[in-house]
Protein backbone atom coordinates (compact mmCIF):
# COMPACT_ATOMS: atom_id res chain seq x y z
CA UNK A 1 0.00 0.00 0.00
CA UNK A 2 2.99 2.27 1.20
CA UNK A 3 4.44 1.69 -2.49
CA UNK A 4 1.42 2.44 -4.27
CA UNK A 5 0.89 5.59 -2.18
CA UNK A 6 4.79 7.00 -3.69
CA UNK A 7 4.01 5.55 -7.08
CA UNK A 8 0.76 7.86 -7.02
CA UNK A 9 2.11 10.34 -5.89
CA UNK A 10 5.01 10.53 -7.93
CA UNK A 11 2.35 10.07 -11.45
CA UNK A 12 0.70 13.48 -9.61
CA UNK A 13 3.84 15.29 -9.52
CA UNK A 14 5.40 14.26 -13.09
CA UNK A 15 1.91 14.81 -14.80
CA UNK A 16 1.63 18.74 -13.34
CA UNK A 17 5.26 19.38 -14.58
CA UNK A 18 3.86 18.39 -17.57
CA UNK A 19 1.00 20.34 -17.40
CA UNK A 20 3.11 22.97 -16.41
CA UNK A 21 6.03 22.61 -19.40
CA UNK A 22 2.99 22.59 -21.75
CA UNK A 23 1.82 25.97 -20.18
CA UNK A 24 5.53 27.19 -20.43
CA UNK A 25 5.45 26.11 -24.06
CA UNK A 26 2.05 27.22 -25.12
CA UNK A 27 3.28 31.24 -23.55
CA UNK A 28 6.88 30.92 -25.27
CA UNK A 29 5.71 29.89 -28.50
CA UNK A 30 3.03 32.95 -28.38
CA UNK A 31 5.99 35.02 -27.52
CA UNK A 32 8.25 34.43 -29.77
CA UNK A 33 5.67 34.10 -32.82
CA UNK A 34 6.42 35.58 -35.78
CA UNK A 35 4.46 39.23 -36.17
CA UNK A 36 1.42 38.44 -38.60
CA UNK A 37 2.35 38.87 -42.07
CA UNK A 38 0.82 42.40 -43.15
CA UNK A 39 -2.16 43.20 -45.31
CA UNK A 40 -1.27 43.08 -49.02
CA UNK A 41 -2.67 46.55 -48.87
CA UNK A 42 0.30 47.74 -46.85
CA UNK A 43 2.95 47.06 -48.60
CA UNK A 44 6.56 47.84 -47.46
CA UNK A 45 7.32 51.65 -47.44
CA UNK A 46 3.38 52.69 -48.31
CA UNK A 47 1.27 53.16 -44.81
CA UNK A 48 -2.07 51.44 -44.62
CA UNK A 49 -5.49 53.03 -45.18
CA UNK A 50 -6.30 53.00 -41.27
CA UNK A 51 -2.71 54.85 -40.35
CA UNK A 52 -3.19 57.37 -42.47
CA UNK A 53 -6.83 58.29 -41.89
CA UNK A 54 -5.63 58.45 -38.40
CA UNK A 55 -2.07 60.44 -38.79
CA UNK A 56 -4.04 63.44 -40.87
CA UNK A 57 -7.80 63.50 -40.81
CA UNK A 58 -7.76 66.74 -41.85
CA UNK A 59 -5.32 66.43 -44.85
CA UNK A 60 -6.47 67.53 -48.04
CA UNK A 61 -5.96 65.61 -51.22
CA UNK A 62 -3.62 67.28 -53.90
CA UNK A 63 -5.55 69.03 -56.74
CA UNK A 64 -3.75 68.66 -59.89
CA UNK A 65 -4.80 71.12 -62.42
CA UNK A 66 -5.35 70.72 -65.98
CA UNK A 67 -2.51 72.49 -68.42
CA UNK A 68 -4.21 75.66 -69.68
CA UNK A 69 -3.96 76.01 -73.81
CA UNK A 70 -2.67 79.66 -74.21
CA UNK A 71 -5.23 81.66 -76.59
CA UNK A 72 -2.89 82.92 -79.44
CA UNK A 73 -2.35 86.14 -79.80
CA UNK A 74 -4.05 88.54 -82.86
CA UNK A 75 -1.66 89.68 -85.66
CA UNK A 76 -2.43 92.51 -88.03
CA UNK A 77 -3.83 90.27 -91.04
CA UNK A 78 -4.13 93.98 -92.92
CA UNK A 79 -3.62 97.31 -92.89
CA UNK A 80 -5.85 100.62 -94.57
CA UNK A 81 -4.35 103.55 -94.42
CA UNK A 82 -4.09 103.63 -90.51
CA UNK A 83 -6.68 101.42 -89.33
CA UNK A 84 -5.09 98.01 -88.70
CA UNK A 85 -7.42 94.60 -89.27
CA UNK A 86 -6.72 91.65 -87.39
CA UNK A 87 -6.76 88.26 -87.45
CA UNK A 88 -9.32 87.14 -84.26
CA UNK A 89 -11.26 88.90 -81.40
CA UNK A 90 -9.23 91.72 -79.11
CA UNK A 91 -7.29 90.39 -76.61
CA UNK A 92 -8.64 92.71 -74.19
CA UNK A 93 -11.89 94.16 -72.89
CA UNK A 94 -13.74 96.79 -75.47
CA UNK A 95 -15.60 99.71 -74.72
CA UNK A 96 -18.74 99.77 -72.59
CA UNK A 97 -20.35 101.35 -75.43
CA UNK A 98 -19.83 102.23 -78.96
CA UNK A 99 -18.55 106.12 -79.73
CA UNK A 100 -21.74 107.96 -81.32
CA UNK A 101 -19.71 110.84 -82.51
CA UNK A 102 -16.69 110.07 -84.74
CA UNK A 103 -16.33 106.86 -84.65
CA UNK A 104 -14.29 104.25 -82.07
CA UNK A 105 -11.19 103.39 -82.27
CA UNK A 106 -11.86 99.61 -81.54
CA UNK A 107 -14.20 97.78 -83.13
CA UNK A 108 -15.15 94.22 -83.01
CA UNK A 109 -16.84 92.18 -85.16
CA UNK A 110 -18.06 88.88 -84.50
CA UNK A 111 -19.72 86.22 -86.33
CA UNK A 112 -23.15 85.13 -84.83
CA UNK A 113 -25.41 81.92 -85.89
CA UNK A 114 -28.96 82.34 -85.51
CA UNK A 115 -31.39 79.70 -86.32
CA UNK A 116 -34.11 81.87 -88.12
CA UNK A 117 -31.58 83.72 -90.88
CA UNK A 118 -28.78 81.93 -90.55
CA UNK A 119 -25.27 83.11 -89.19
CA UNK A 120 -24.47 86.64 -89.30
CA UNK A 121 -22.25 89.56 -88.23
CA UNK A 122 -22.69 91.53 -84.83
CA UNK A 123 -20.59 94.20 -82.83
CA UNK A 124 -18.81 94.19 -80.11
CA UNK A 125 -22.29 94.70 -78.19
CA UNK A 126 -24.37 92.22 -79.94
CA UNK A 127 -26.24 94.19 -81.50
CA UNK A 128 -26.67 92.68 -85.65
CA UNK A 129 -25.12 94.48 -88.16
CA UNK A 130 -27.33 95.46 -91.53
CA UNK A 131 -26.29 96.01 -95.22
CA UNK A 132 -28.34 98.28 -97.31
CA UNK A 133 -29.26 97.29 -100.87
CA UNK A 134 -29.03 100.89 -102.49
CA UNK A 135 -25.76 100.98 -101.24
CA UNK A 136 -22.60 99.60 -103.71
CA UNK A 137 -19.98 97.11 -102.98
CA UNK A 138 -17.33 97.53 -105.30
CA UNK A 139 -16.62 100.65 -105.43
CA UNK A 140 -17.96 100.39 -101.56
CA UNK A 141 -20.35 103.50 -101.19
CA UNK A 142 -23.06 104.48 -98.46
CA UNK A 143 -26.19 106.21 -99.44
CA UNK A 144 -27.96 106.05 -96.58
CA UNK A 145 -27.37 109.73 -94.30
CA UNK A 146 -29.44 112.51 -92.94
CA UNK A 147 -32.49 110.86 -91.15
CA UNK A 148 -31.52 107.56 -92.60
CA UNK A 149 -28.93 107.58 -90.60
CA UNK A 150 -30.37 108.67 -87.21
CA UNK A 151 -32.65 105.38 -88.17
CA UNK A 152 -29.54 103.06 -89.49
CA UNK A 153 -26.38 104.58 -87.70
CA UNK A 154 -23.48 103.51 -89.52
CA UNK A 155 -20.65 101.55 -88.23
CA UNK A 156 -18.08 103.57 -87.67
CA UNK A 157 -14.04 103.47 -87.01
CA UNK A 158 -12.08 106.16 -85.95
CA UNK A 159 -8.18 106.73 -87.42
CA UNK A 160 -6.48 105.58 -86.34
CA UNK A 161 -7.70 102.49 -85.15
CA UNK A 162 -8.10 98.77 -84.82
CA UNK A 163 -10.56 96.24 -86.03
CA UNK A 164 -11.01 92.66 -84.56
CA UNK A 165 -12.75 90.15 -87.28
CA UNK A 166 -13.81 87.09 -85.05
CA UNK A 167 -15.73 83.92 -87.56
CA UNK A 168 -14.70 86.65 -90.26
CA UNK A 169 -12.33 86.51 -93.32
CA UNK A 170 -10.17 89.84 -92.30
CA UNK A 171 -9.00 90.17 -96.13
CA UNK A 172 -13.04 91.31 -96.42
CA UNK A 173 -13.58 93.64 -93.75
CA UNK A 174 -12.19 97.42 -94.25
CA UNK A 175 -13.57 101.13 -93.95
CA UNK A 176 -15.18 103.47 -96.64
CA UNK A 177 -15.00 107.42 -95.68
CA UNK A 178 -18.68 108.72 -96.07
CA UNK A 179 -19.54 112.09 -97.40
CA UNK A 180 -19.60 113.67 -93.75
CA UNK A 181 -15.56 112.38 -93.31
CA UNK A 182 -16.30 109.25 -91.16
CA UNK A 183 -14.67 106.01 -91.44
CA UNK A 184 -17.37 103.91 -91.85
CA UNK A 185 -16.73 99.73 -91.52
CA UNK A 186 -17.62 97.59 -94.96
CA UNK A 187 -17.74 94.16 -94.79
CA UNK A 188 -17.24 92.32 -98.83
CA UNK A 189 -17.33 95.97 -99.68
CA UNK A 190 -20.79 96.47 -98.02
CA UNK A 191 -20.91 99.52 -95.61
CA UNK A 192 -22.44 98.20 -92.09
CA UNK A 193 -25.15 99.69 -90.13
CA UNK A 194 -26.56 99.25 -86.86
CA UNK A 195 -30.55 99.31 -86.58
CA UNK A 196 -32.01 101.79 -83.77
CA UNK A 197 -35.13 99.97 -82.62
CA UNK A 198 -32.69 96.70 -82.04
CA UNK A 199 -32.51 97.54 -78.71
CA UNK A 200 -30.68 94.14 -76.76
CA UNK A 201 -28.10 91.73 -78.19
CA UNK A 202 -29.57 89.39 -80.44
CA UNK A 203 -32.90 91.07 -82.19
CA UNK A 204 -32.93 91.69 -85.69
CA UNK A 205 -35.91 94.19 -86.08
CA UNK A 206 -34.23 95.45 -88.89
CA UNK A 207 -34.43 91.99 -90.99
CA UNK A 208 -35.98 92.55 -94.18
CA UNK A 209 -37.52 96.23 -93.76
CA UNK A 210 -38.37 98.08 -96.57
CA UNK A 211 -37.12 94.77 -98.38
CA UNK A 212 -33.61 96.42 -98.90
CA UNK A 213 -32.57 95.84 -95.23
CA UNK A 214 -30.63 92.40 -94.08
CA UNK A 215 -28.33 91.48 -91.64
CA UNK A 216 -24.96 91.27 -92.67
CA UNK A 217 -23.62 87.23 -93.76
CA UNK A 218 -20.17 87.01 -92.87
CA UNK A 219 -18.91 87.15 -96.52
CA UNK A 220 -20.85 90.67 -97.29
CA UNK A 221 -23.94 88.36 -98.32
CA UNK A 222 -27.47 89.10 -97.48
CA UNK A 223 -29.19 86.61 -94.81
CA UNK A 224 -32.26 85.24 -95.32
CA UNK A 225 -35.39 86.68 -94.86
CA UNK A 226 -37.08 85.86 -90.99
CA UNK A 227 -39.92 83.28 -91.32
CA UNK A 228 -43.10 83.87 -91.94
CA UNK A 229 -45.39 83.48 -88.98
CA UNK A 230 -48.99 81.70 -90.01
CA UNK A 231 -51.61 82.17 -87.88
CA UNK A 232 -53.57 79.37 -86.48
CA UNK A 233 -57.12 80.25 -86.71
CA UNK A 234 -58.52 79.43 -83.52
CA UNK A 235 -62.53 78.14 -83.28
CA UNK A 236 -64.73 80.17 -81.42
CA UNK A 237 -66.30 78.69 -78.39
CA UNK A 238 -69.57 77.38 -78.53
Amino acid sequence: MLLRSRIARTAITLTSLAALAACADEAAGTADAPPAAAPASSAAGAPSVAASATASPDRVPEVIEAPVTPVPTPTVAKTQRRVQIYSGPAAGPLPAAPDKGRGSTVVQLNGTASADIGTYVADGQGRTLYRFDKDSAKPSKSTCGGDCAKMWPPLLVKSPGQIYPSGINPQLVGYVERADGTCQVTIGGWPVYRFAKDTAPGDVKGQGVGGTWFAISPTGGRTKPLPEVIAVPTTAAR
